[in-house]
């Protein structure tokens, strides 16, 4: 009888969703009263814009991160205007004066801010606003922390000036090539100094106005990793032997319009690359594990890793030394002709 009511309920369903996406209205009426799938997020990202409220009170980390990154832009605009930000240069300056001030700040992210605050008002013409600002700014500045002589600038600079790694195109390809999805390990443990280094290659990775809405999640015990492993769909005959695991998880609170709601998961996404390409370089092999936006696993992730509302798991990568002997899949990938939409192929 319950498969039968399933059944009907799945037509019913189908029947429905074409008409749900005729126009706006009748999306939100299905989704609101008959569809609750969407209910999470919902919650998530209003649990983020009032945490992002009240941070900004207080200890207002991704206002500044993001306003700073705002500034670096204006500077290494080409070419660039005499005077800009004017709109937002006040609200900038107080949230590095809350930040200072609450003893919460990350220091780097402080001295950063230091350094492009200082850079900004020495580009810029003076006008009322930017000389009253900078008052405000000098008059509240950390003293002396950031002024040593040798510690460098930590605001922008010329692109020629910067690292050049030396990796040729065909190394390159070669990593991404032994980059494999690995769901066989050797039971060895993994170091969390190797974590660590890899995480480093990670958070060098781009981010929406550099907030870098995410963090990682680590387990080293393989009792731990086989039981939050086996939460995700997809795991099933391997998560036992899981030796390392990371899950990402996307931060709501980062974000002051329901615009940015998806930032996280491409933010997360993009540093989750870094760190399996990282991993290659060290000896370790990794298979990044979906997770499936569903209610009750949902529930029972975020009550086993103790999440607040705002907090979104992204996905999981199981970690470890490869085993030789353990197969891969050969995953044929598309061509670059395949995946290509040219201009002139749209107009035909």
């Amino acid at each position: 009888m319950r498969q039968w009511i399933r059944a009907v309920l799945d037509r019913f369903d189908r029947w429905l969703t074409p008409v749900a996406a005729i126009n706006r209205f009748l999306a939100g009426a299905y989704y609101a009263a008959l569809n609750p799938r969407f209910g999470r997020e919902l919650r998530a990202t209003a649990a983020g814009r009032a945490a992002y409220e009240a941070a900004t009170h207080q200890a207002p980390t991704a206002l500044l991160r993001r306003n700073i990154h705002r500034l670096e832009k204006g500077l290494t605009m080409q070419p660039r205007s005499s005077v800009f930000a004017e709109g937002y240069i006040l609200e900038t300056v107080l949230a590095y004066r809350r930040l200072s001030d609450s003893n919460r700040g990350d220091p780097n992210t402080l001295r950063w801010a230091h350094d492009v605050l200082a850079d900004y008002f020495a580009a810029v013409d003076e006008t009322p606003v930017t000389v009253s600002v900078k008052k405000t700014f000098t008059d509240n500045s950390i003293k002396n922390s950031f002024d040593e002589p040798d510690s460098g600038r930590w605001s922008p600079r010329r692109r020629g000036d910067g690292v050049n790694s030396g990796v040729s195109y065909e190394q390159f390809l070669l990593l991404c090539r032994q980059r494999r999805s690995t769901r066989w390990f050797l039971q060895k443990p993994v170091p969390s100094e190797l974590v660590d280094q890899a995480l480093e290659a990670a958070l060098q990775a781009p981010s929406a106005c550099n907030r870098q809405p995410f963090f990682f999640r680590v387990f080293l015990n393989p009792k731990e990793t086989a039981e939050i492993a086996s939460i995700a769909m997809g795991t099933a005959g391997y998560y036992q032997q899981i030796p390392a695991l990371i899950v990402v998880i996307g931060d709501l609170s980062c974000f002051e319009h329901e615009r940015d709601r998806h930032v996280p998961y491409i933010d997360g996404s993009l540093a989750a690359m870094q760190l399996m390409l990282a991993l290659e370089t060290l000896g370790l092999a990794s298979c990044p594990i979906n997770w499936p936006d569903i209610e009750h696993l949902e529930k029972r992730m975020a009550k086993r890793l103790d999440l607040a509302t705002f907090h979104r798991p992204l996905m999981m990568l199981a970690i470890g030394y490869p085993d030789p002997e353990g197969g891969v899949a050969y995953s044929v990938k598309k061509t670059p002709a395949q995946i290509q939409r040219q201009n002139d192929d749209l107009d035909r």
